[in-house]
């Protein structure tokens, strides 16, 4: 019943931009906390961005703070990622998750339903 469809995903050089978006099928999306992850091969999946109505602004990790920017058409059930000065170690598969309960949408093992991500490649 819940299905999340990530596009926008491809090959880039340093310092470029790409912009990430999530279709969802959900008809309560507006209540929803959406969020981005990425996995890059051989490491753990960690959380990148989110935006959840139980706190004021987005919530990002350090390692994309200024660069990347979550945002969200509620009206078009959509989440974006705009990405920005990309680096090599911005290589993963991307993924876009929701957490149905807004409840702890930092965390992997607490998003609820999850997208089948799309790459990005950032050569130098």
């Amino acid at each position: 019943q819940v299905q999340l469809v990530e596009s926008g995903g491809g090959p880039v050089q340093a310092g470029g931009s790409l912009r990430l978006s999530c279709a969802a099928s959900v008809r309560t999306f507006s209540l929803y906390a959406m969020g981005w992850f990425r996995q890059a091969p051989g490491k753990e999946r960690e959380f990148v961005a989110a935006t959840s109505w139980r706190v004021s602004t987005p919530y990002y990790a350090d390692s994309v703070k200024g660069r990347f920017t979550i945002s969200r058409d509620n009206a078009k059930n959509t989440v974006y990622l705009q990405m920005n000065s990309l680096k090599p170690e911005d290589t993963a598969v991307y993924y876009c998750a929701a957490d149905a309960r807004d409840d702890s949408f930092w965390l992997s093992e607490g998003m609820d339903y999850w997208g089948k991500g799309t790459l990005v490649t950032v050569s130098s």
